[in-house]
């Protein structure tokens, strides 16, 4: 079977070392491999908030944090959802496969709901997996790249495209959901890593910027550094990042430093991590934001003409 690979994120700020190693290493990887849609999804992001922010500010800075990173505009297809008419119009379709209380038993809605910034729970909200499955099937896209927590919004997907298959013809591969051994890496405090938590390592952050982040991060008293992720998360934690931007164990490290302190730790990972860095900072410099904006449009004009052909075929075994 020749596969699709759908992937992307939201435009809510420039992107950070947890997204590098969670998901975007990932799709540097893949884009050798498959066919690759990278979604920039900024209708999605008012599905829990009442406005988008910054949002031609952020859609630039995740352009040029993709381009840093290496994603290749030759072999990828970057498009921006709102500029995509025919995507939205499946999701008309697709709402009439699925139940009410099939989107109120999805877990991932609930827990977004339960974390959302709106002060009531808007329709967008409610349909978010119906809108995915609108991302996924458009361009027939056949792997998603997702974690855990992601697995019923493919779910639906399948869903969908099963029942439109038996409804009225078979249009759409069944995709499914690509799960690889991803790390998780807190933020510098020991929370969840998050850009609105000032706790992240964004990946256009000066080696200035990094030191300084490093520095106040959390850790303990003891002074000899050991790998124990129970008793010593953050440091467990620093470990963890220096070995990802090293390639080596985490426990070689911590043997290395001894009884070096957090001083010698963040030492270690403050030049591990700018040493890593560098070619993306490198990369990034070379960007400029009006070729980045041209990419979009590349992007954009490829992603329609497949909405296009996809949407034509969906109102042909509809008999519209």
């Amino acid at each position: 079977m020749n596969h699709t690979v759908l992937t992307g994120d939201r435009p809510t700020g420039a992107l950070h070392l947890g997204h590098y190693f969670g998901t975007l290493a990932n799709r540097v990887a893949l884009q050798d491999t498959y066919p690759m849609y990278v979604l920039i999804a900024d209708y999605q992001v008012i599905t829990d908030r009442d406005l988008p922010g910054e949002i031609q500010r952020n859609i630039t800075d995740l352009l040029l944090d993709y381009l840093a990173i290496g994603l290749d505009p030759a072999k990828v297809t970057i498009f921006q959802h709102s500029a995509i008419p025919e995507l939205n119009q499946l999701l008309l379709p697709f709402l009439s496969l699925v139940t009410v209380a099939e989107l109120q038993r999805n877990p991932t809605v609930k827990d977004e709901i339960a974390h959302s910034s709106q002060a009531a729970v808007s329709g967008l909200m409610f349909t978010y997996p119906v809108h995915q499955a609108a991302d996924i099937l458009f361009c027939k896209g056949t792997l998603v790249p997702v974690g855990k927590d992601q697995l019923p919004h493919v779910e639906v997907t399948r869903l969908v495209a099963r029942r439109f298959n038996d409804r009225y013809a078979p249009v759409f591969p069944v995709p499914d959901a690509m799960m690889g051994e991803r790390p998780v890496l807190k933020g510098l405090d020991g929370d969840k890593m998050s850009k609105s938590r000032g706790n992240a390592i964004m990946l256009k952050a000066t080696p200035d910027e990094t030191a300084a982040l490093i520095r106040k991060a959390r850790t303990d008293s003891e002074r000899l550094i050991t790998f124990d992720e129970a008793n010593r998360p953050e440091v467990a934690n620093l470990l963890t990042l220096a070995g990802l931007c090293l390639g080596r164990a985490p426990e070689s490290l911590a043997d290395e430093i001894g009884y070096g302190g957090a001083v010698a730790l963040k030492h270690l990972v403050t030049d591990a991590v700018n040493d890593f860095l560098a070619p993306i900072r490198k990369r990034r410099e070379q960007v400029d934001e009006r070729d980045a904006r041209q990419v979009l449009r590349e992007g954009n004009d490829r992603a329609r003409a497949r909405a296009v052909q996809t949407l034509e075929e969906v109102r042909a075994a509809m008999g519209f």
